[in-house]
């Protein structure tokens, strides 16, 4: 079977692996988190939300796969709820390591927090769910993007800044 350089729709399989792997990603940093009590992981899912409105607002909208199934499902989502906006404003801004803190937090915050609680007490699930997530944030991360979604990405080949960043 022949690979396509890009998709126009992603395969299923690949949507609901990359959502399953965005899930557990979430859910393990809660239950990190959880463990200083329910009030710090409410904020944590806040935090989480507030990261994933922003990506289907005011960039899945620019998108090539707006209304369309990319590799995280998230152009067709953001068509449920947003007007398509100007494609050609997807590549105008150039993304740095500084821009992309907001994303990196979502892993490191509780993966610090999952340390400084082992140090205070150990605790063999916790160091396994640490663990879960620092492989998952590392060589997880790099799999899913580097060889199902990104490699196949259309907007990729039209630009993408992401793509710049990473591939520098």
């Amino acid at each position: 079977m022949n690979t396509p350089l890009s998709y126009e729709n992603y395969p299923t399989g690949t949507v609901i692996l990359s959502g399953i792997f965005s899930l557990t990603l979430y859910t393990l940093g809660f239950l990190i988190i959880l463990k200083l009590g329910l009030v710090f992981s409410l904020f944590y899912l806040l935090y989480v939300f507030i990261l994933e409105y922003r990506l289907i607002k005011y960039h899945c909208t620019k998108c090539y796969y707006w209304g369309k199934t990319c590799g995280f499902g998230k152009g067709r989502l953001s068509s449920w709820f947003f007007r398509k906006g100007n494609p050609s404003e997807f590549c105008t801004k150039k993304l740095t390591w500084k821009d992309m803190i907001p994303d990196m937090l979502v892993s490191l915050v509780p993966v610090i927090i999952g340390i400084i609680l082992l140090i205070l007490e150990f605790n063999i699930i916790l160091l396994s769910a640490l663990l879960l997530l620092i492989l998952l944030t590392t060589m997880g991360n790099s799999f899913i993007r580097g060889s199902l979604t990104c490699k196949y990405c259309k907007q990729r080949e039209l630009g993408c800044p992401a793509d710049a960043l990473f591939n520098e």
